[in-house]
C-alpha cells in the first residue's frame, strides 16, 4: 500500500527538505507526524520512509511539492494539526501500485519585485529589484533556453552529476501587477515599477542550483551586467565560472510536479 501527499511549504523556516542533523527540515516534520501515527514501520515492513518529487534547498518554498510513503492514506487535517504552520498537507490520497515520487519537479518559478521601494509583503517571497530591467534581454534569454542544452555552467562545479544536459520544455517571464495573480502585462519597453515577475521554467530534470543560476544569470543580461550572446554561449557547456551568481533561495518555489 502507497499513498501520496501534495504539500505546501514556506521555506524561510526549515534547512531544505532532506533530514539534517540537528537541524529543522520538512521531510523530518512530516515523518514525525507519520510515525506518530503508523509507527516506526510502512506497511512493507520496512522503515517508514518519505520518497520526495524534487529536494528543496534551504529557504526555497513549495507550491505543489508531492511525496509518498508506504502506509494508508490520512485525513489531511490530521497531519496537518501535528505539524508546523509554515507547511501544509492539501492532499492525502491513496497511490497507484508501485507509485514512488522520487522523480524531478518539472515546474519551478521564481518571484521578482522590480521596484525603488521595499515590500513589506513580498519580502519572504520575491526578489527586491530596485534598478533597470531590460524586459526584452529577459524574454531573449527565456527563449534560448527553450529546447535541450548542456547546463554545466548553472550547477556547482564539484557536483555528483555526470549528465549535463537538460531539456527545457518551457521558460517565460510573466509581469504581474502588484495585485499577486492579477495579470498585467506592459507593451515591450513599459514601465515595470512596482510589478511583479515571475519566472517559470519547465524542464525534464533540473541539477542542484540549476533554476536559480539560470534566474541569476538572466538578471545579469537584463541589467546590463552581460549580453543575451554570452546567455547563450553558456548553454553549449561553458564552465560554472562564466555564469552568474545563484539568485537568493526566498524566490523561488517548486510550483508543481507531473508523472
Amino acid at each position: 500500500m502507497v499513498s501520496g501527499l501534495t504539500l505546501e511549504y514556506d521555506g524561510a523556516g526549515f534547512a531544505g527538505w532532506g533530514r539534517q542533523p540537528g537541524l529543522r527540515t520538512v521531510e523530518e516534520e512530516l515523518l514525525g507526524a507519520l510515525r506518530t501515527i503508523f509507527g516506526p514501520t510502512g506497511s512493507d515492513g520496512r522503515p517508514l520512509t518519505l520518497r520526495v518529487a524534487g529536494r528543496t534547498d534551504a529557504g526555497v518554498h513549495a507550491w505543489g511539492q508531492v511525496a509518498s510513503y508506504a502506509h494508508e492514506a490520512v485525513d489531511p487535517a490530521r497531519l496537518n494539526s501535528m505539524i508546523g504552520d509554515d507547511v501544509a498537507v492539501l492532499r492525502a490520497e491513496p497511490a497507484p501500485p508501485g507509485f514512488d515520487a522520487r522523480r524531478d519537479a518539472k515546474s519551478r518559478t521564481y518571484c521578482l519585485l522590480a521596484r525603488r521601494a521595499r515590500s513589506a509583503l513580498e519580502r519572504g517571497r520575491a526578489l527586491w529589484w530596485a534598478g533597470e530591467l531590460d524586459r526584452a534581454a529577459l524574454r531573449a534569454c527565456a527563449q534560448a533556453l527553450v529546447g535541450r542544452h548542456d547546463f554545466s555552467a548553472f550547477t556547482p562545479s564539484e557536483t555528483e552529476h555526470t549528465r549535463f544536459e537538460r531539456r527545457i520544455v518551457r521558460a517565460e517571464w510573466k509581469v504581474l501587477s502588484q495585485r499577486r495573480g492579477a495579470e498585467d502585462e506592459p507593451p515591450d519597453g513599459g514601465e515595470l515599477e512596482g510589478a511583479l515577475l515571475e519566472c517559470w521554467i519547465e524542464a525534464d530534470t533540473f541539477m542542484r542550483h540549476m533554476s536559480r543560476t539560470l534566474v541569476g544569470t538572466m538578471l545579469d543580461v537584463a541589467s546590463g551586467a552581460s549580453s543575451v550572446e554570452h546567455f547563450t554561449r553558456l548553454l553549449e557547456g561553458r564552465p560554472r565560472t562564466e555564469a552568474g551568481k545563484p539568485a537568493p533561495a526566498h524566490g523561488l518555489a517548486l510550483a508543481s510536479v507531473r508523472y
